[in-house]
């Protein structure tokens, strides 16, 4: 058996490529259902209830895409050049630290100047703890993978630290966690009385802006160049380490922007379980997504609505919530499936 590559595939194969891997997921799943006792359309049923039938469901689903959208964006941008980024959660985590140390009362200024101050440095932290591994890639050759992947658990070593030190809350009653941010340092939210807030927002736009990049923008091509053939983008003049550079600034600061938005939107302060996960699971919605900016929205939000529906399942049909992880987890292997099975036809000999 070989591989051999396929001409580029049309539009309609790239639809039905992924679709296939969804149809394929659903298959896995539901044999496993039914092992568990349980009818696989009823469960199907009340995920989907719990994920959008109704406008808290959909507003909690839509919460849970937030973050995803952002780390789904980092990795999507970084894999599209070849850099494996890895340590989308140690950037989350970052973000998150300058988000409480700057908005705690640090600065004085009104809420329209103190939340993109906040921003763009989250972004900025995000951004240069990833160009080190970058660095480290281009200069020595170190597998990114190992670098960015240890950062996850020295970066989360270091919050620990700090909620037990310098950012610990007096009043928190010894827990650690940090202060609250002040008001100004709070993004609005989008229903009273509903959690989702303007991150969502802001997540929107940044997907926009990264598929504007992606294709309409030199950098964009230079990176799809590299991540292509990176020896054949060398050959044709393109600064291979320049545009690795560039991509790791752009993918940090994305997955630091969740960081900033869970602490600015949704829990006010830092914790050691601010993120379930959120910078790993964004490798299966970039994968899901195809590594398309747009895509990953609507991966994202399929993802948070699997998660978000498989806890309202579970109480229902007392099926486990694990069941949430095993589909994510066969999509995931079922889309790498696709994927390569769109770009090489298999010949046996």
């Amino acid at each position: 058996m070989r591989l051999e590559p396929k001409p580029a595939p049309s539009k309609l194969a790239l639809l039905l490529y992924p679709a296939g891997a969804v149809a394929v997921t659903l298959v896995i799943t539901s044999l496993l259902v039914l092992a568990a006792g349980a009818s696989p359309l009823s469960v199907f049923a009340l995920v989907w209830k719990g994920a959008a039938g109704s406008q808290f469901a959909l507003m909690e689903t839509l919460t849970r895409a937030t973050p995803l959208i952002f780390t789904g964006l980092a990795v999507a941008v970084a894999f599209r050049a070849k850099l494996w980024n890895i340590g989308a959660e140690a950037q989350l985590y970052i973000g998150a630290v300058v988000t409480v140390v700057l908005g705690t009362g640090t600065l004085a200024l009104h809420s329209g100047l103190l939340l993109p101050l906040i921003a763009v440095s989250a972004m900025a932290a995000g951004a240069l703890l990833l160009l080190g591994p970058a660095l480290l890639k281009t200069s020595f050759g170190v597998d990114e993978v190992v670098t960015t992947l240890l950062l996850n658990f020295i970066v989360l070593l270091f919050v620990s630290m700090l909620l037990e030190g310098p950012l610990k809350d007096p009043t928190g009653l010894g827990w650690p966690q940090s202060q609250k941010v002040i008001a100004e340092a709070q993004l609005p939210r989008i229903i009273q009385g509903r959690r989702l807030h303007y991150g969502f927002v802001l997540a929107l736009v940044s997907a926009v802006v990264v598929w504007v990049i992606m294709k309409r923008t030199a950098l964009g091509y230079e990176m799809r160049a590299v991540g292509h053939n990176p020896e054949a983008a060398r050959f044709a003049g393109i600064p291979v380490n320049t545009v690795l550079m560039k991509t790791a600034l752009l993918s940090g600061g994305l997955a630091a922007l969740a960081g900033f938005s869970e602490v600015a939107g949704l829990k006010g302060n830092l914790t050691r379980d601010l993120s379930p996960g959120f910078g790993y699971t964004g490798i299966v919605v970039a994968m899901l997504a195809m590594l398309n900016p747009l895509g990953v929205v609507v991966s994202a939000i399929f993802v948070a609505g699997i998660f978000v529906g498989a806890d309202a399942m579970s109480r229902a049909a007392g099926v486990p919530s694990y069941i949430a992880n095993v589909m994510t987890a066969t999509a995931l292997l079922t889309m790498v499936a696709a994927i390569l099975l769109s770009r090489y036809r298999v010949r046996w000999r």
